[in-house]
């Protein structure tokens, strides 16, 4: 650090942080007699965290920086929540260590507007590309997504191991390109996240082109873009996509395709939504 300011509102924020946690809250037992402290005292949240008083001590008077697993430490005895955890870290100038996470669901506001789409294909995406939701149209339009086990409902995974995928897009090539950039983006931002290592692991052996892609190292953010797709049903659509990315959890995406006001696929995509309406296309919300 080059100044003192950051360390001394590191410290203020640990006092009140700690200051709003009882031992019966964390775990502890309640002595006898007043506390000449609200909340807990330093000495108490250095045995939680398995240091030393002295060491906290120093930390919340500005004279000490602390190391990430440390500050890791004292997030989780001070029960701070994931802003809290990214605010501390920040103040200590350290880059926060990834969280290991388990299944997502999609946001309920997510579902919401899924459900409001019906002449749009839409589907969210979360982390690895996993798909977590859709609506009827993107069913209609990609693949009946509620047909695929839950573990296996990735874009990636889908593209190099579902063979109307290669039919369906017009740039087979160019589409899973984009796909192994975005995955390797995400490898970036959990490089010790087993599921996504798994999927690269079986990708790799069961595609030399992915293989070959993924050790290119290009990346790719989720961003807009226009496919063209070659379906079975309706024929050619030249899609314009977006993606919308959640405030609640940034490695939420909502995707959406569009067609041109006026074009044949915007034609197009009100027949598919009368197909997909005769066939009882599911969307994400019907499986709940």
């Amino acid at each position: 650090m080059t100044s003192d300011v950051p360390l001394n509102e590191l410290g203020e924020f640990l006092k009140k942080r700690r200051s709003e946690l009882s031992p019966r809250t964390v775990g502890l037992p309640e002595t006898g007699g007043p506390r000449r402290v609200e909340g807990l005292r330093r000495e108490e949240v250095a045995q939680l965290a398995s240091i030393s008083t002295d060491y906290y001590t120093r930390l919340e008077q500005g004279r000490m920086q602390a190391s990430a697993p440390v500050l890791d430490t004292i997030a989780r005895v001070l029960h701070l929540d994931d802003d809290e955890r990214a605010y501390l870290f920040q103040l200590a100038g350290k880059t926060p260590r990834t969280r290991r996470h388990g299944r997502q669901k999609v946001q309920p506001q997510l579902q919401r507007v899924l459900d409001d789409l019906t002449a749009t294909p839409a589907i969210v995406q979360g982390r690895r590309g996993d798909i977590l939701a859709w609506n009827a149209l993107a069913a209609a339009l990609v693949t009946d997504f509620s047909r695929i086990p839950e573990k296996h409902r990735n874009y990636p995974r889908l593209i190099f191991t579902d063979p109307a995928m290669r039919s369906l897009y017009a740039d087979w090539e160019g589409s899973a390109r984009i796909a192994v950039a975005q995955l390797r983006m995400e490898a970036a931002k959990y490089p010790e996240d087993p599921r996504l290592i798994e999927l690269v692991g079986e990708l790799s052996t069961r595609d030399k082109q992915f293989a070959r892609w993924w050790g290119d190292h290009r990346v790719a953010a989720r961003t807009v873009g226009t496919k063209t797709l070659i379906h079975p049903v309706v024929g050619e659509l030249v899609l314009d996509w977006d993606t919308l990315t959640a405030n609640t959890d940034p490695d939420q995406h909502l995707t959406v395709w569009t067609g041109a006001p006026g074009s044949p696929t915007h034609e197009r995509l009100r027949i598919l939504a009368s197909w997909a309406a005769d066939q009882n296309m599911a969307p994400s919300s019907s499986l709940r």
